[in-house]
């Protein structure tokens, strides 16, 4: 996902950073038409708080795949490509964070009257599958900035 060269920047700026550097990480998608297709530009982010009080970097990967949801009010399989590669940021970056404190964050809200609610059981279980993560670090919205404020501005981003 992220390239050898965005390794070694977060590497070289973890070397820094103390204890207090938290790290956030999260995915999230825009649908859009492209010659009588659907798809979904996807951007995940690693955000880096520096220190807990010293500002943020943000690392950023975008790809654009085919979307082949067919409720535009309830997209399951967009949301949980967005878990997934959140999952595969997470995998991706363990061997160099794994000493501070990391939060998973996912586009999909709790409350049932939203669309995006129709994965929510699917999208912590799965995170909880693949990384092993504690409960407490899987974020959903509205606790999950890194996907919905700094992914959204990234995916709807030129």
């Amino acid at each position: 996902m992220f390239t050898e060269d965005q390794i070694k920047d977060l590497i070289d700026l973890l070397y820094g950073l103390d204890e207090n550097t938290k790290i956030y990480m999260g995915t999230d998608s825009v649908r859009f038409k492209k010659d009588g297709r659907w798809h979904a530009k996807y951007a995940s982010v690693c955000v880096v708080h520096m220190n807990g009080a010293n500002g943020c970097r943000v690392f950023t990967h975008r790809s654009i795949e085919p979307d082949y949801d067919v409720r535009k009010d309830r997209p399951s399989m967009r949301l949980m490509n967005e878990v997934m590669k959140t999952c595969e940021l997470y995998v991706q970056l363990a061997p160099f964070i794994d000493c501070y404190d990391i939060e998973l964050h996912v586009d999909v809200n709790t409350d049932p009257i939203h669309g995006s609610n129709c994965v929510a059981t699917q999208a912590a279980g799965y995170i909880l599958g693949v990384t092993g993560v504690a409960e407490d670090q899987i974020k959903l919205k509205p606790d999950a900035f890194a996907a919905s404020f700094s992914a959204d501005h990234m995916a709807h981003r030129g």
